[in-house]
């Protein structure tokens, strides 16, 4: 039993302790997500006004893991998992001399982009989906990589080596941007919209609550990169 406690607190004492450690980074990683984001919202604002102020470009804070960028008729979902998570063995970054040396490297927080329709959330459409864009994971040493489509899968992978810093973190958000406005909006499969009820009727006069996506009909996961 005394060997079990020890264990514990062993346990405790590397594990416990380094989860927090990495959850405390990555939430001060977030925060500067956020002020990079309110900045670059400001600058493009401050441009669009010039050309057509009836195109919007907002930064909204939602809380300490959540905030939104809204422009022209997208947003794009920034939060953060308050879980610390691991790898599994079959990861390529396992193949790394990086985790190799100290396995705790495996331990990252993870910041999630979704992309959805601005008017989702304009009129509370409940029933309108979102896209992952991309997803990246951090670690204790502040090493980072994107799992995520186009250049955020390619040009963010470099886990060994790559350190996140204000100006990555602008890169990774202007590159999220990009790609959710380099794919339109598709209409439905016909089959999808060919029966209504009295009641979505009804709601969409309201709400417009017939399902709506950029991809819908689609699985996002299974895109071919090559094409949209």
């Amino acid at each position: 039993m005394k060997d079990a406690k020890k264990l514990i607190l062993d346990t405790l004492k590397t594990k416990a302790c380094l989860k927090q450690d990495v959850f405390h980074k990555t939430k001060a990683i977030f925060q500067s997500f956020k002020e990079e984001a309110e900045k670059l919202s400001d600058e493009l604002k401050t441009e669009m006004d010039k050309v057509d102020k009836d195109v919007v470009v907002n930064f909204i804070d939602k809380g300490d893991y959540e905030f939104h960028i809204k422009f022209g008729g997208d947003i794009l979902v920034f939060f953060m998992h308050t879980n610390v998570f691991d790898f599994e063995k079959s990861h390529a970054i396992w193949k790394t001399s990086y985790l190799k040396e100290d396995e705790l490297r495996a331990y990252c927080g993870m910041i999630n982009v979704y992309n959805f329709l601005a008017d989702s959330f304009k009129y509370n459409r409940l029933n309108d989906v979102g896209y992952l864009v991309g997803r990246l994971f951090l670690n204790k040493d502040l090493h980072y990589f994107v799992e995520g489509k186009r250049q955020l899968g390619f040009l963010y992978n470099d886990f060994v080596n790559e350190v996140i810093d204000n100006a990555k973190i602008r890169n990774i958000i202007e590159s999220s941007i990009l790609y959710s406005m380099d794919f339109d909006l598709l209409t439905p499969h016909y089959d999808t919209m060919k029966v209504v009820s009295v009641n979505e009727v009804n709601e969409v006069t309201s709400a417009m609550n017939i399902k709506t996506g950029k991809r819908l009909g689609f699985k996002f996961q299974a895109d071919n990169d090559n094409i949209e």
